[in-house]
């Protein structure tokens, strides 16, 4: 009997679901689900006509990036004024117009840094500058000084949690009590704020995703009415998914409800900023954006507390794969990700959409198949209509958008390991070294190439194929029993001097082709090589002659290199001499 050294995890051994059809054997887990009630039991959802399922995302929403405040405030170590500077700065030379930049009432970095963008010209001034308060009266007020002075257009985003939970547990108040405390905020923005130049006012009812649809409805309209928005000066209300707790649709039946019924709906910028707690966060905000969200608030890359707020590169770049302009640019990716992971000094996950450093990567033989097969295709379409390859359509399989549009080039999208086949192998050793293998020459090799895999257990770089590549089919026996010193083709004759065994001799042989001229020269010499095929290939300044062959009973492979085709096919006819001439009996 074996036993497992893995530490053990009981099956689960309940009775099989009431009404399960005969394929489908899992049981009941021994976890308390129990516990949890739908989100249906918890708030109620009132749409139940929808327009969102026939909408279509055919625009960017304004992309508001929360990394300064809401990202700095879940990283262990939040950004020091160095770091949050070169964030800002990266925001900005990627084309966001909006950046929230603290929360400056509760940090003094955050309120040093909103100092900085007040007292310099690190803000352009088409960029508006977002400050974050809770609805408390001493709070706004220190929120509203670090922002005075600032030449940019202002947003006050103040805040406060909605849902008969936080109510109940974190604030201890009952819907009217909740009400009057945002509307004394409301009114102390406007007191404290009313003065400044260029300054909008934002309200985010939090967890507006669990909150009663009248109440967050009626209190949206309050602050719409409180900050008199106008087409021309227009209030931001943001409706947050602070914990994800439904499927993609509720949130989107949620925001279509608002969107329908808001007062000044002409006068409302409606946000939304989805979380990742049940890891659809991309997913809330696409089908928010189809039931009327315009603007989203989130993280470059997806940080935030807990499983963090939505991912807006993932969001831009899905936009971009369906010929969407983003309006924000990720033409240098990996510049983007280092400077992300120096500033949040963590580190982003090697699968993450789009970014990671392997996404653009096949392993799987299947797949770097296709993707070969998709990039000759789209490198001849795009020679057969005289255009660059950057500009025609990208339809290669496995990969949604071309890596070059991100700044990477193609030599890592195929790598080679274990499960890989011999489409990726030839892809590798054609894009980094020019070898354009036959189909039965990738077959061959890729048994060996698989024999190294399993017997390493790891990758294999291309620099370690072509060094495979070469022992197998470039080298020779030392010594090499045959040499060939010369040889003169006429028009009816080759003239073919050879050195076997020490012995130098010249044969004239009564045809114009040097290859066929050869072999009967080796086989005078005993050493009889029959060509099964054939291929040669212009490779630099040279040739590279790739030949399967026959001596006795034995196939073999080989190549030959030289400054022209027929002298590379000799190489590789003379190597397979010398290796049948060394094999053993």
């Amino acid at each position: 009997m074996t036993t497992s050294v893995f530490p053990t995890i009981e099956t689960p051994e309940g009775p099989v679901a009431d009404g399960a059809p005969d394929w489908n054997r899992q049981r009941h887990s021994r976890m308390p689900s129990h516990r949890y009630r739908s989100v249906y039991d918890r708030v109620d959802i009132p749409l139940t006509q929808r327009d969102w399922p026939n909408a279509r995302i055919t625009a960017a929403p304004l992309w508001v990036p929360v990394d300064l405040r809401d990202g700095n405030q879940a990283l262990a170590e939040p950004m020091d004024p160095d770091r949050k500077r070169r964030f800002f700065e990266l925001l900005v030379a990627m084309g966001y117009k909006e950046i929230e930049v603290g929360y400056p009432s509760a940090s003094q970095t955050d309120f040093d840094f909103v100092r900085l963008l007040a007292e310099t010209d690190l803000a352009p001034e088409d960029v508006t500058i977002v400050v974050f308060t809770p609805a408390r009266r001493d709070l706004i007020e220190r929120t509203v000084e670090s922002v005075r002075g600032l030449r940019n257009e202002v947003v006050v985003h103040m805040y406060t949690a909605t849902a008969p939970t936080w109510r109940e547990v974190v604030l201890g108040k009952d819907r009217a009590a909740l009400r009057e405390l945002i509307m004394a905020g409301g009114r102390d923005v406007l007191e404290f704020a009313g003065d400044l130049p260029s300054v909008r006012f934002e309200f985010s009812p939090e967890v507006f995703n669990l909150t009663e649809p009248d109440f967050v409805l009626d209190l949206c309209d309050r602050m719409t009415t409180l900050w008199d928005a106008t087409p021309q000066r227009p209030v931001v209300l943001n409706l947050p998914a602070t914990v994800e707790v439904a499927t993609p649709n509720v949130y989107a039946d949620q925001i279509e409800y608002m969107h329908r019924n808001l007062a000044r709906r002409d006068s409302v910028i409606l946000s939304v900023h989805p979380h990742n707690d049940r890891g659809t966060g991309v997913a809330c905000a696409e089908l928010a954006m189809l039931a009327g969200a315009q603007r989203v608030e989130g993280c470059v890359f997806g940080n935030g507390e807990r499983t963090g707020n939505v991912d807006l590169a993932t969001l831009a770049l899905n936009l971009h794969a369906q010929g969407v302009d983003p309006m924000i640019d990720f033409s240098d990716v990996d510049e983007i990700a280092r400077t992300v992971e120096y500033c949040t000094r963590m580190p982003i996950h090697e699968r993450h959409p789009y970014v990671g450093a392997l996404v653009h990567t096949a392993f799987s033989g299947t797949h770097q198949d296709a993707i070969k097969k998709g990039m000759a295709e789209h490198r001849a379409r795009a020679a057969a209509t005289g255009r660059p390859e950057r500009e025609i359509d990208w339809r290669v399989p496995y990969l949604p958008i071309d890596p070059a549009d991100l700044g990477r080039s193609y030599d890592a999208v195929v790598r080679v390991n274990s499960q890989s086949g011999k489409g990726g192998i030839a892809y590798l050793l054609h894009t980094e070294y020019g070898l354009d293998l036959p189909r039965r020459w990738q077959i061959e090799f890729a048994r060996r190439v698989q024999a190294h895999a399993d017997d390493t257990g790891l990758e294999i770089t291309a620099a370690e194929l072509h060094e495979l590549f070469t022992a197998a089919y470039l080298e020779d026996p030392e010594p090499a029993p045959v040499v060939l010193k010369q040889w003169r083709t006429g028009e009816v004759a080759t003239d073919i001097t050879l050195t076997v065994g020490g012995a130098t001799s010249t044969t004239e042989h009564h045809t114009a082709e040097p290859v066929e001229a050869l072999t009967e020269a080796l086989a005078a010499a005993g050493l009889p090589v029959r060509v099964l095929g054939l291929t040669q290939q212009a490779i630099g300044a040279g040739a590279i002659a790739y030949l399967e062959y026959r001596t006795g009973e034995r196939t073999g492979w080989c190549c030959g290199r030289g400054d022209s085709a027929p002298t590379a096919s000799l190489a590789a006819l003379v190597r397979a001499a010398n290796r049948a001439a060394s094999a053993p009996e």
